[in-house]
């Protein structure tokens, strides 16, 4: 069975459950078709942005070792949706800030706005 892949907009998250060392391989290959659909359809893909998380409550030493385009995936603790806590936090907080910012910017417009444009 192959990974799972998610699209975001312009992101994409590749997932797999990894049980036991086959699991891995078959994700690595994943990563590679992956590449090679981007090159095969003319797309960018920017290696450095890309992170690998693992998602577990036990904790492990090994490090992860994924490439994608011949380019290492740098580990992280958390990405844009997820911590490797199973938490949301992160996500939550990143979307209550932005919403925070909007609302404080349609404060300050409808403040200077005419009489006739606030309701």
């Amino acid at each position: 069975m192959a990974s799972t892949v998610r699209l975001f907009a312009n992101d994409c998250v590749i997932y797999r459950k990894i049980v036991k060392d086959e699991d891995m391989e078959i994700l690595q290959r994943d990563l590679d078709r992956l590449g090679e659909l981007a090159v095969e359809n003319s797309m960018k893909m920017n290696p450095s942005k890309s992170k690998a998380v693992r998602f577990t409550r036990a904790r492990l030493k090994d490090s992860l070792y994924y490439l994608i385009m011949g380019t290492l995936i740098p580990e992280a603790s958390s990405c844009k949706y997820l911590r490797s806590d199973l938490s949301w936090a992160d996500h939550v907080n990143y979307t209550v800030k932005k919403a925070w910012k909007a609302l404080h910017f349609t404060i300050r417009i409808l403040k200077k706005g005419k009489s006739n444009t606030k309701i």
